[in-house]
Formats: structure tokens, sequence, C-alpha cells
């Protein structure tokens, strides 16, 4: 990992701030299709209450068969970002950089810079987890109170895109109970981690948005 050490890396368009849910599906033609499309981004309280999850999928729509095909780029970085002070600039990161077959994690930590722009914090090693390939049961790891996961799943946002649509057009009103899952079939592929809340300073609240960037 030392020659990524003191790498630039520039930011894929993302999402959205708050302790929340959040998806891009679709509308991002910069990185459609591409190993930076970010799909959805998950933050949830764990099982275990004194935790939490942040989940981030990215190379959505993937068929069953592009799935058994799909990688993780190891020239993409995601980096989940925590304000912990209000201020809309992230405090704390955790990295995560997938190398032949492993998927490691970097942080919490306080970024060398903020922005645009990072450096993989190295020094801060959380820990990694070997990607789950396709069709196979999970494999997760864990590491100082911290649990991590990365690979395919099935994708767990619902849209019904065409019914979207003929609103958006004036030819419908509503959306149909129930209506039909544009995504259903389809793949993403997941990075997860679960993070003891005492790692994310002690404010008791945060906002968080998740980038995905690629290596200068």
């Amino acid at each position: 990992m030392k020659n990524t050490k003191k790498s630039l890396w520039l930011i894929a368009p993302l999402l959205l701030a708050g302790l929340l849910i959040a998806a891009d599906h679709i509308d991002a033609p910069a990185v459609e299709g591409g190993s930076s499309d970010i799909t959805d981004f998950y933050v949830f309280q764990a099982a275990d209450p004194d935790n939490l999850v942040f989940t981030v999928n990215v190379q959505g729509l993937l068929s069953p068969t592009a799935t058994g095909m799909a990688t993780f780029d190891e020239q993409t970085l995601i980096e989940f970002n925590i304000d912990n002070n209000g201020d809309n600039v992230e405090d704390l990161v955790i990295q995560a950089i997938p190398r032949d077959g492993t998927m490691y994690f970097f942080g919490p930590i306080s970024p060398m810079e903020t922005g645009l722009n990072s450096t993989i914090m190295t020094e801060a090693a959380s820990g990694a987890v070997t990607i789950t390939p396709y069709g196979s049961s999970a494999i997760t790891a864990s590491n100082d109170g911290m649990s991590f996961f990365a690979g395919p799943r099935d994708d767990p946002f619902f849209m019904d895109f065409a019914k979207y649509s003929d609103i958006i057009m004036g030819n419908a009103t509503g959306f149909d109970n129930p209506g039909t899952d544009t995504f259903a079939g389809t793949n993403v592929m997941s990075v997860v981690v679960e993070v003891p809340k005492s790692m994310l300073g002690e404010s008791g609240s945060i906002n968080t948005w998740v980038e995905s960037k690629t290596k200068q």
C-alpha cells in the first residue's frame, strides 16, 4: 500500500448529507456504467445500538451474468465522510480500496485534506476483508470493534421508473400500489462497514456523505 499513500484522488459525482438513505440511479452520465458510479448510500443503527452501519452501492443495474464478471476497480477509492460539528466539512473519513481480491479499510481518521482531493491514510489501517465472489455466502471480517464486507448484493432499492416517467410527463397523477420494481433481478457491488459510535465523535449527531474518487 505504500505506493498509494501520497497519491491524489479526485471526486466523482455524489450524494447527500444526513443520517438517512440516499439514492442516485441512472442519472449521473459522467460515470454511469462505470466502477465509480454510486447508486445508493445507507446509514443506519446496527443490531448493536452502540454501532452505526455505513453502506455504499456502486455499479448499479448489473444482470446476474454481468455480476459474475464485476469487480471493484483498484483505481477507485470509496470515501465515507463524517461531519460531527455541523459545518458540512468532513472531520473524519473512512476509506476503502481494493487490492488483489481484498478490500482494505482505513479510519475513521481526520483527513489530510478536505474536499475534492484525498490521500489514502495508510497509517490508519482498520481492517480488511476478502471480496465475496458472486453466488457465495457473505464473507465478513472484524477488527477493533469494526466489521467489514465487500461484494455483490441484490439491489435493495425500489423504484418504478416507468410510472415515475408517466408522472413527470403528466400522463399519471401518482404511483401504483403495488408498483413495478425497475431494479428487480439486478445487483450492485456493495461496501459495508460497521463502526462504534464512540469512534465518530462526541456530538451525538453527524452529517455524512460518500464519494468515489479516481486516482490521478
